[in-house]
């Protein structure tokens, strides 16, 4: 009941943060606005082949970073993988508007509406939980080469280490949970007994880490081939430090929208690796872009196959 009671007041703060965040995220859109104005579509001189194979890419790791999230969940409360696409693609686009890790409220209001096995709130939110935990874990090694490279100045490179040594931290919690409720003085608390319960095993989360992983690896490929589209300077350390600090920025829970945050870390590491202020704008505006959009394509193309689906079965109930 208090579990129940807890996530509706964070439900509730986060409809008053929607409402914070729709004036923000109309000053945002101004200030757009105005950048498009002076400065020009950032894609209109992109190579559209590159900027479609990233498109590809992001749209690769979208699908490959939901499988990892799946696996956070017991077998018996796994919701079905189209319920966790529709969620992940809502959840991008979102992001537009929803600061910080709001757009974990979406996710879970799509799971629980499209899912047809009973996961609870509870539930899913300790899958979020988990999958951050794992997400961090996973950049850990691409944080450890990222703060070695030149194109990390010194305030960069710190936070880099820093992101580093809290993956490791995040991995040594998922993979101890398990093994919590084995614990005779924590057993008898009904939350380490519930969390025992529902976290899902070591075996569950190396596959969720090697998936995640691969995810990883296909936004930071995205990024590179956006450099390249884009006619900038592209190397695989500074898309490494580019995936990192955006990674970095998504964690922050406040902010005018997550997708503007992770843009302007974005930019902010390409002005300090020399790039113009204009055009690490532009390529942060553009990296955005291309993953919301490939976000979408999922959200679609779930949204068709569900219609499909029910157009087939009304089809074949019909009489006659």
């Amino acid at each position: 009941m208090r579990l129940r009671e807890a996530i509706g007041g964070r439900l509730l703060t986060g409809r008053m943060a929607v409402l914070v965040s729709t004036g923000a995220a109309l000053v945002l859109a101004a200030l757009t606005a105005r950048f498009f104005a002076e400065a020009g579509w950032p894609l209109r001189r992109a190579d559209a082949v590159l900027v479609l194979g990233a498109g590809g890419l992001c749209l690769l790791a979208h699908a490959v970073r939901t499988l990892g999230w799946r696996r956070m969940f017991v077998g018996s409360e796994r919701p079905r993988l189209l319920a966790l696409v529709a969620a992940g693609g809502a959840a991008s686009v979102t992001s537009l508007a929803l600061p910080g890790r709001l757009d974990a409220v979406v996710r879970v209001a799509v799971v629980r509406r499209f899912s047809s096995v009973h996961a609870g709130i509870g539930t899913v939110c300790l899958s979020l939980v988990l999958l951050g935990m794992v997400e961090a874990a996973a950049l850990t090694p691409l944080a450890g080469i990222a703060a070695g490279s030149a194109h990390s100045p010194g305030w960069l490179r710190a936070g880099l280490i820093v992101v580093a040594v809290a993956g490791a931290g995040s991995l040594a919690v998922v993979l101890a949970l398990p093994r919590v409720g084995r614990v005779r003085r924590l057993a008898r608390f009904r939350f380490i007994g519930w969390l025992w319960e529902h976290a899902a095993c070591p075996r569950e989360t190396a596959a969720a880490l090697v998936l995640v992983s691969a995810s990883w690896l296909l936004r930071g490929a995205a990024l590179f081939v956006l450099l390249h589209a884009l006619g900038l300077h592209a190397s695989v350390p500074l898309a490494l430090v580019l995936l990192c600090a955006s990674a970095a920025a998504s964690a922050v829970p406040v902010g005018p929208a997550g997708a503007a945050t992770q843009a302007g870390a974005g930019a902010a590491v390409l002005a300090a690796s020399g790039v113009g202020t204009s055009s690490a704008v532009a390529f942060g505006l553009a990296a955005q872009m291309v993953l919301v959009l490939a976000g979408a394509a999922l959200l679609v193309a779930v949204a068709v196959a569900h219609a499909g689906r029910q157009l087939v079965g009304a089809v074949a109930t019909s009489p006659g």
